[in-house]
């Protein structure tokens, strides 16, 4: 029996206009084999977890640039919390500063990517935080 593939789903939050980034995150773990939704830029986080309920993904993730992913993964979660999907798993990429890694998975973020990690490793995180 074949494994389950894995759905992700990327967005992006907010007036970040900045997206290679998720682009290239999205065809990497496409490449490994999991069905990729990107959202596309300038996402409200509600679209965003419509659009991960409507999917029924196995993970978000975030691509945040804008230095705001500490107040976005919060409302995030808060939203996931309201629609009864908390259970999915959030990671979150992009411009994360050191010092921010242990507030996010505080907060309840599984897997935080900041800028420079390795496709390999992105790849190996998502696929356990998935599981």
């Amino acid at each position: 029996m074949a494994a389950k593939r894995i759905k992700v789903l990327i967005g992006k939050p907010g007036l970040d206009g900045h997206d290679r980034g998720a682009k290239i995150i999205a065809l990497a773990l496409r490449d490994a084999g999991m069905e990729v939704i990107y959202t596309g830029l300038h996402q409200t986080i509600e679209e965003i977890v419509r659009i991960a309920v409507q999917e029924a993904v196995d993970i978000i993730g975030l691509s945040i640039m804008s230095g705001a992913h500490l107040p976005i993964s919060q409302t995030l979660l808060k939203l996931m919390k309201d629609q009864g999907i908390e259970d999915i798993p959030v990671a979150v990429g992009g411009v994360i500063p050191k010092q921010d890694i242990s507030k996010l998975k505080a907060l309840g973020i599984k897997g935080v990517f900041p800028g420079g990690t390795k496709f390999d490793d992105v790849i190996a995180e998502i696929k356990k935080i998935a599981d």
